[in-house]
């Protein structure tokens, strides 16, 4: 299974950014798609995921602002995150989750500066 994860970029504060990432390969019985952050010096957190059935879940810094979605048919997931912050700054990773393995994408960097 391979990711591929596109969007990132410099934003000032109060906009916005997509993320997005495909999967493709043997990715039948995806059970959880999302993203994951990790701001520098800090540990990777999740920002946001969606599981199979439609739920989505948020980390409380997050909620309002962005919004995950998921394409089962394209096995592709999305970010979209508005009214960013700079402490929305990270390396962001898509997550996709088939059986009991973790794949990740290579990362992508946004960065929430004026």
């Amino acid at each position: 299974v391979q990711l591929q994860a596109s969007g990132g970029g410099l934003v000032q504060p109060g906009g916005f950014l997509r993320l997005s990432c495909a999967a493709s390969g043997r990715v039948s019985g995806i059970i959880v798609m999302g993203w994951y952050r990790q701001a520098l010096g800090k540990q990777r957190e999740l920002a946001a995921n969606i599981v199979s059935s439609g739920r989505a879940n948020y980390a409380d810094s997050v909620k309002g602002r962005f919004t995950i979605s998921g394409d089962n048919a394209k096995n592709t997931v999305s970010l979209q995150m508005n009214s960013l912050k700079p402490e929305d700054t990270a390396v962001y990773y898509c997550l996709v989750v088939i059986g009991t393995r973790n794949y990740w994408g290579q990362g992508t960097e946004v960065t929430v500066s004026s």
